[in-house]
């Protein structure tokens, strides 16, 4: 029996199975963090700065965010399939890690800092700065983000280790993109607004020459945790089943056939899009400004505190999605949390409906300030509203990444289907349909807010505008409920159950010992098919 078979124990092998030590389960999932930093800085940001910063126009900005998340997008199989060909003496995921991180941090500190300094006069360099800086990140983006997907199946491919990757993606987040959010309100109020010169916050070109440099620190050191993580995993006795597989080119032209016998991969494409187009929606800067400040007039007072209030919520949830993944797989965990979501979140619907700004008792409040005197004006809506939000918010954040390591039950599928080891290209292709999908979500807002007449997109010290509570209605609650309601559908017949994944995970794990042991791939791919066919330690360990 090969070394695989041989190295037991939690950090190694055991007849065949690939399991993680726990620094580096820790550790890999702050490469999410590290892109997620640049997520906000972008996505949540830069409509707002090329609208109010660099005066291009809202639909402008906001088109063009859809335009280049159109481009990461679209890059993403060609980094993908360079990725599965690419095995180096740095491996095969560190590579672009680093360099996917190194073109984040260039542009986006040329494009939040520099670019302001361009005259008005100079408009037309404006506009070209803007769009090569901003499809310069685009590529740097692909790069990192197809990592986060491609090398979960070198990381572990244990069933009860994959599910724990949504509780350290969550620090990972919160050291990223929670430390993003939660600073850049704070951040914002050192800089009120100028009469003729700056309207404040988040229109200020000083915010984004603090804000851009602190998130680019944050990114560049948890890219190089993450590196630790997956130094050890990252070499050729991982890849695949051995032999021929490990170093298989498949070309360009095989990718739609793979995808369209990987039925999985094609389910799981609908409930990540799904599940990103819900979060990027609703988490919208623009909506929340709409929602906390335009609407319920307080969003100093309220959009730190429901953040932290989500987060708290989140917290049992995530225990609960890794508790049902271990025992009923991981499909079961998200069809049930999404569920959880979209029942909670025809309550939240319910209330924002009945929003009244003429009637106290129907407007969301948790405190105010009158004469620097701290007054608590919590009443039955607001209670009813951190309940439904709370829930739904916790039980949708907690699924948000659940199909990340989902991607790579599916490149294992494909690996036992068809013996291709192309974790790449697995893990972008279904990268493309979410960024596709989720980057609808700024035009969606940019196009909203000019249904309603409005040639900017609002900040927080903007006044309420007619029409912007059907908005933030559409925006915060039935879009994202429809993408949930797509993604239970799509999920419902999802193959992919845990008891089929111990049986390929084992499968997969006979066949690599036996081609290391001499046997062809071919004859191995024959021979062992199911678990019935498997020797005695393969099941028992299934």
């Amino acid at each position: 029996m090969s070394e695989t078979a041989k190295n037991a124990g939690t950090s190694g092998h055991h007849a065949g199975v690939n399991r993680a030590k726990m620094y580096q389960l820790a550790l890999f999932p702050l490469n999410n963090g590290a892109s997620n930093v640049y997520y906000i800085l972008i996505l949540s940001y830069v409509a707002t700065f090329g609208s109010k910063v660099l005066l291009l126009g809202a639909v402008f900005a906001s088109v063009m965010v859809t335009a280049m998340r159109v481009l990461d997008a679209v890059t993403d199989p060609f980094i993908g399939a360079l990725m599965d060909r690419t095995n180096g003496k740095f491996g095969k995921f560190r590579p672009f890690m680093v360099i996917g991180n190194a073109i984040m941090a260039v542009s986006v500190l040329l494009m939040y800092v520099l670019t302001p300094f361009v005259p008005e006069s100079m408009m037309w360099l404006r506009y070209a700065l803007f769009i090569v800086l901003y499809a310069a990140w685009a590529i740097g983006y692909a790069c990192q983000t197809s990592v986060t997907r491609s090398a979960q199946s070198v990381l572990t491919n244990d069933p009860k280790q994959r599910p724990l990757f949504t509780i350290f993606n969550t620090v990972g987040s919160l050291l990223g993109m929670g430390v993003m959010q939660f600073s850049a309100p704070i951040v914002a109020s050192f800089f009120p607004a100028v009469e003729g010169v700056s309207d404040g916050g988040y229109a200020d070109p000083n915010f984004y020459r603090l804000f851009a440099p602190v998130g680019v620190v944050i990114s560049i050191l948890l890219t190089i945790l993450a590196i630790i993580g997956i130094w050890e995993k990252d070499q050729p006795k991982y890849f695949g089943l051995g032999g021929s597989s490990s170093h298989e080119k498949v070309k360009i032209s095989e990718y739609v056939a793979i995808i369209k016998a990987n039925n999985p991969m094609q389910r799981l494409m609908v409930a990540g899009a799904g599940c990103k187009l819900a979060l990027s929606i609703a988490t919208n800067t623009t909506v929340l400004c709409m929602l906390y400040g335009c609407m319920m007039q307080n969003y100093d007072g309220l959009y730190l505190p429901m953040m932290v209030l989500g987060y708290v919520f989140s917290v049992p949830f995530f225990a609960l999605t890794v508790r049902t993944s271990q025992k009923k797989g991981q499909k079961a965990s998200l069809l049930t949390y999404v569920a959880v979501a979209l029942v909670m979140y025809v309550g939240v619907l319910v209330l924002l409906f009945l929003w009244n700004p003429n009637d106290p008792n129907f407007m969301f409040s948790i405190y105010t300030f009158t004469d620097d005197k701290l007054n608590i004006t919590i009443n039955l809506y607001t209670i009813l509203f951190i309940l439904f939000f709370g829930i739904g918010y916790g039980a949708y954040y907690s699924t948000a990444d659940m199909p990340i390591p989902m991607v790579a039950d599916c490149s294992d599928y494909e690996l036992y289907r068809s013996g291709k080891y192309i974790p790449g290209i697995m893990g972008t292709l279904f990268a493309l349909v979410d960024k596709l999908v989720s980057s609808l979500s700024s035009t969606v807002v940019g196009v909203a807010v000019a249904v309603i007449g409005l040639a900017e997109l609002p900040t927080q010290y903007d006044s309420y505008t007619p029409g912007m509570n059907w908005v933030v209605l559409v925006l915060f609650c039935v879009v994202p409920m429809i993408a949930w309601a797509a993604t239970l559908i799509a999920m419902k017949n999802y193959s992919l159950t845990g008891e089929r994944m111990k049986e390929i995970q084992a499968v997969n794990a006979c066949r690599r010992d036996a081609i290391a042991g001499g046997m062809s791939q071919e004859e191995a791919m024959a021979k062992w098919t199911k678990m019935e066919d498997l020797p005695a330690e393969y099941r028992e360990n299934a």
